[in-house]
């Protein structure tokens, strides 16, 4: 089942729940990034750029919590950076799951055997890998040998281990659809629990510009990835609308505040790509940032997004507004087709 039936379930009741109390405007995900120190220098990067004092913040437990608390959004994906590089990461990952959120742990697995002793299976903990493609691409986009191996061989450890796995890749001008098709399959057969995709955001600070797809490139590379699928052989942690708006197939504005994102700066304005400056609560990110400035046509900067962390919102508020919809999306959510 590539989303488990009660995270389906605990999201489904809070979209209800906020739409019966009439508001208009409510998180889905938390973007948490408690470091942005990283031990790769990816191409496609925005996120390492910062001068050595910040990157050798961290957000404490506590804060992470806090967070976690002002937003009550009911799923948490924690970036950076990092993740595994903060010495407390085990404690925040636990005072998440007790709380009852939904965690995603996203990792370049360089340190993911190491962590395993630390991170207790639970059924709202889940391992998100980045792989951006086969060994030779994965490799030449973290500007690294041997680092797909090593994710490789923490998939299987962390899978032994009890742990939930997903994969998040990232599109970019050479991933060849041919390769990510194959390279879908082999994941499938490695026995990771869902996938995650999305086109590069084109950074301006990213170390390669030549890496990233114009919006009607990024179309027409996924309607080519998607016309290789093997029906239900790929289990996708997405709404359909998502992925057929990756295709060209839907018309989606972005949701920037679907995702809001914390991280050592603060609450980051609009959204976990860009930073407009930084709220100190999320109260005041959401009552003091001028939503309607942000979107595709609105903002030159979005002209090129469609990310998950922008229009996965877009497509759950979209899917949630119709019962044949949610009807479909929820057999999608439980056999990936």
């Amino acid at each position: 089942m590539p989303v488990p039936l009660a995270q389906s379930a605990a999201l489904g009741a809070y979209l209800v729940k906020k739409r019966l109390a009439g508001e208009k405007r409510f998180p889905l995900v938390l973007m948490l990034e408690p470091l942005y120190r990283c031990n790769l220098a990816c191409a496609g990067c925005g996120k390492i750029q910062h001068p050595e004092p910040i990157l050798n913040t961290m957000l404490s437990p506590e804060e992470c919590l806090r967070a976690a608390e002002e937003c009550g959004a009911p799923v948490v994906s924690i970036a950076g950076g990092e993740p595994l590089i903060h010495p407390q990461i085990d404690e925040v990952v636990a005072g998440l799951v007790a709380r009852k959120r939904f965690v995603y742990l996203c990792t370049n697995a360089l340190l993911l055997e190491r962590a395993l002793p630390r991170l207790k299976p639970s059924s709202y903990l889940t391992i998100g890998v980045h792989l951006d493609g086969p060994r030779e691409l994965h490799d030449a986009m973290v500007r690294r040998d041997g680092v797909f191996d090593r994710a490789v061989r923490a998939i299987r450890a962390a899978k032994q281990a009890g742990l939930r796995v997903s994969t998040n890749t990232t599109i970019y001008t050479n991933s060849s659809p041919e390769q990510i098709a194959v390279f879908f399959n082999f994941l499938m057969g490695l026995g990771v629990d869902g996938l995650m995709l999305s086109p590069a955001y084109d950074y301006p600070e990213a170390a390669d510009q030549s890496a990233f797809l114009t919006r009607q490139q990024m179309v027409e590379t996924f309607q080519r990835i998607f016309a290789q699928q093997d029906h239900g052989r790929w289990r996708f942690e997405h709404t359909p609308l998502f992925l057929e708006f990756l295709q060209g197939k839907q018309s989606l504005q972005c949701t920037a505040w679907g995702n809001p994102t914390r991280s050592v700066l603060g609450w980051q304005r609009p959204c976990y790509l860009i930073a407009d400056g930084y709220a100190g609560s999320f109260e005041e990110l959401m009552r003091g940032t001028e939503w309607g400035r942000y979107g595709r046509g609105r903002d030159p900067r979005c002209a090129n997004c469609m990310m998950h962390c922008g229009y996965e919102a877009s497509a759950v508020r979209a899917t949630s507004s119709s019962l044949p919809k949610m009807v479909r999306a929820a057999r999608f959510a439980l056999t990936g087709r």
